[in-house]
């Protein structure tokens, strides 16, 4: 260890030397030329805001297939008794392959608890009070009722595709 600080020591004597005649020359150089003026910056256009008028614009947080509750008209049915498929949101199931039962065509759904349900058209499905208006092979078609941002009931078309 006493060596390897004596070698260490050594090899960093070699590095000091007085000579900064190169840095001295540097300094002297810039403090001659000193600061050059920059242009000044161009003068700003001022510009015309547009008038902007939101009153004839859709809403661009409303989806377009929604249709707008009548006052007392749509709601949910709070008294009707939950099923299983309610409980879980729509991204959370995944249909894994349909079957064609008597003509009818129904869709096998897989839960997030990893359960497997059978799926008719008129079922229910999704924590938006959806039911299943169309049994597809590719998958199915959903209307739910949710509130808008006026706390109106309102009708949105959703859908759950087979996944590969």
């Amino acid at each position: 260890m006493k060596r390897a600080c004596i070698v260490l020591l050594a090899a960093l004597s070699g590095c000091g030397g007085g000579d900064f005649s190169d840095l001295k020359a540097f300094m002297e150089q810039a403090g001659k030329t000193g600061i050059q003026p920059l242009e000044p910056l161009p003068a700003l256009k001022i510009l015309d805001a547009p008038e902007y008028d939101p009153a004839n614009l859709p809403d661009p947080f409303r989806s377009r297939s929604m249709k707008s509750a009548k006052a007392g008209g749509l709601q949910p049915d709070v008294n009707r008794q939950k099923v299983y498929l309610e409980r879980f949101p729509l991204d959370g199931l995944r249909i894994i392959g349909t079957l064609d039962k008597s003509g009818q065509l129904a869709a096998l759904v897989r839960t997030p608890e990893n359960h497997v349900q059978i799926v008719r058209k008129g079922d229910f499905i999704g924590q938006n009070n959806g039911v299943v208006i169309n049994v597809r092979e590719a998958g199915l078609d959903i209307r739910e009722i949710v509130q808008d941002g006026n706390g109106d009931w309102v009708e949105a078309n959703a859908s759950l595709t087979l996944q590969e």
